[in-house]
């Protein structure tokens, strides 16, 4: 078809975009937890004024649900308006099987030249600068005894195992009175709650803090770290061995929430520096 005939004269073409697309990508959540997704949106928006951003979520459950878009459609839509380069972001903390299923979306979208940010706990010394910050929340030693909760995959084969397993070996080195457990995978939680009953520690810590090392601290929080009414929640099984347990709360609005990463500045703003890396990059080619 020739662009200067009757056709193309009548087809509206958008014009190319200079800069880059930004893609932000998430899970998604169906309870009140995805209000700290506005405190990326906003910083995003301040640090990145001369960018489009764009959100997506990874979840094809909840895209049905919510009527969301996935991570495909949403790249559809920013090739429609026009941009030949896109920058998509995923607010994950490891880079395990859904992260893999993004890659996997970007790498095979044809028409455009999509670069994909790291995740939160890509490198270890990421890992090293995320527990820096999470140590505001950690019991001191004679305070009581810490646990990571991670979210764990249930996939042998996956990868990101020996993300998880070194995480609970950095850990357990690095602090006398932290360890970690997963929902799902390893590091077991159930095994390292027969740690903790073997060992005697409800004699040495009365108290336990579960810190949530997700981003969102949603229905896995309030159902199976800390669920009141579930039977076999992190909270009523360490209750049941003598342990007074807690969560870290934080206020946002006039509601209270569990605090997951995304309510800590300094996390957000490692996002930020993640996305920022490769915005240089997709500039550069």
């Amino acid at each position: 078809m020739n662009r200067h005939g009757y056709i193309g004269r009548k087809l509206r073409v958008p014009k190319l975009k200079s800069k880059p697309a930004i893609i932000v990508v998430s899970f998604g959540t169906n309870s009140r937890a995805e209000e700290p997704l506005e405190l990326f949106r906003k910083q995003a928006e301040k640090q990145f004024p001369e960018h489009e951003i764009f959100w997506a979520y990874s979840s094809n459950i909840i895209c049905r649900k919510k009527k969301i878009p996935t991570l495909q459609e949403t790249l559809a839509h920013v090739e429609a308006a026009g941009f030949r380069k896109a920058v998509v972001q995923p607010l994950h903390v490891f880079p395990g099987t859904e992260y893999q299923q993004i890659a996997e979306t970007c790498e095979y979208f044809p028409g455009m030249r999509v670069f994909l940010s790291e995740t939160l706990l890509h490198r270890w010394n990421f890992v090293k600068e995320t527990l820096t910050v999470l140590e505001s929340e950690f019991f001191n030693f004679n305070q009581g005894l810490n646990i990571l909760a991670l979210h764990g995959t249930p996939l042998v084969s996956d990868p990101v195992n020996n993300a998880y397993l070194g995480l609970e070996k950095l850990v357990t080195e690095k602090y006398p009175n932290v360890i970690a457990a997963s929902i799902e995978g390893i590091p077991d939680y159930k095994a390292v709650f027969a740690g903790i009953e073997r060992q005697k520690l409800v004699e040495q810590f009365t108290k336990i803090r579960i810190i949530p090392m997700m981003y969102f601290a949603g229905m896995h929080v309030e159902n199976d770290l800390m669920g009141i009414e579930q039977a076999n929640s992190w909270r009523t099984a360490l209750e049941e061995m003598g342990f007074e347990v807690e969560c870290p709360m934080v206020q946002y609005g006039d509601s209270m929430f569990f605090k997951g990463l995304a309510y800590f500045p300094e996390i957000v703003l490692f996002f930020i520096d993640r996305l920022q890396r490769t915005l240089k990059l997709a500039e550069s080619y």
